[in-house]
């Protein structure tokens, strides 16, 4: 039986509802092929692939093109679960006519659901924008990686009254700008759940604690892929890199040893072909 695939529609119904919505990265075929099975709701190509898969220092150097490419390959894989296009640092906030024309790359090139960008207030008219090209899109309050130098690098935001009514205000305003949910990343869990009980539009949080309508993680944070640094909100599940290297230090004594390949993982012909060969090279 072919699963059904979810729409935004869906997400927005899980506000205040059980189960809460799951979200998490990926970057290409077999990592959002096994997401797609597991049942996650929403996978998304985040610019977080310009540090955990091309290797870049920061999220700011990932490109438009490079962000396309490695949509496409999760939008192809995807049978269930929603796609978002995370848009890049300098494809949105130049102006509003360069974010829709972004966007619609990742609609119609990337074949995405919809699009994910960060900011509040400010953002606002650009998200309306978007929206009213007939794209879907969700927000990012709190710390917003993309802009984190402005912020005083990565953060807890939020931490005192007049911040978190900032956030606050920055919520409705994506909210009205018609966001159909919102990411919370690193937020006090008090001003993160009174957000989530302010607006009507389904939360995710990231660092943002267990009130929000859903979480959502960095896939390679969650499996131990990704050892440059581990952010306090991370769980993991599990030690890949571990095994993963483990298994390189094994090929390779294997290979010096001269205990792999074993004849098992060779290939062999037949005797009177084996024979003509040798027959001519004594020729």
């Amino acid at each position: 039986m072919e699963q059904k695939k979810l729409t935004v529609f869906d997400i927005k119904s899980r506000k205040n509802s059980s189960p809460r919505i799951s979200m998490l990265t990926a970057y290409d075929y077999p990592w959002a092929l096994l997401a797609d099975q597991s049942g996650i709701d929403i996978l998304l190509v985040g610019d977080s692939l310009g540090m955990v898969v091309l290797g870049y220092q920061d999220t700011v150097s990932v490109t438009m093109d490079e962000m396309i490419h490695h949509v496409k390959i999760v939008s192809r894989v995807a049978k269930r679960a929603l796609v978002i296009g995370d848009m890049p640092f300098g494809s949105y906030n130049v102006s509003k006519e360069k974010a829709v024309e972004n966007a619609n790359r990742f609609m119609k090139e990337g074949r995405a659901d919809c699009v994910k960008l960060e900011g509040g207030k400010t953002m606002a008219p650009v998200i309306e924008a978007i929206v009213n090209a007939g794209i879907p899109v969700q927000g990012h309050i709190g710390l917003t990686p993309q802009t984190a130098s402005a912020l005083g690098g990565f953060k807890v935001q939020g931490k005192n009254a007049e911040a978190a009514r900032a956030l606050i205000e920055d919520a409705k305003a994506v909210e009205k700008a018609g966001c159909f949910s919102l990411v919370m990343e690193a937020v006090p869990a008090p001003v993160a759940k009174i957000i989530t009980e302010t607006v009507s539009i389904p939360t995710i949080g990231i660092g943002a604690g267990i009130d929000c309508d859903g979480q959502v993680l960095v896939m390679y944070d969650m499996v131990g892929l990704f050892d440059r640094f581990t952010p306090k909100f991370v769980k993991q599940y599990a030690k890949i890199s571990e095994i993963i290297s483990s298994a390189i230090a094994e090929f390779k004594a294997d290979v010096e040893n001269g205990r792999f390949p074993e004849e098992k993982h060779s290939f062999t012909m037949k005797s009177d072909e084996l024979e003509k060969i040798e027959k001519y090279l004594k020729e």
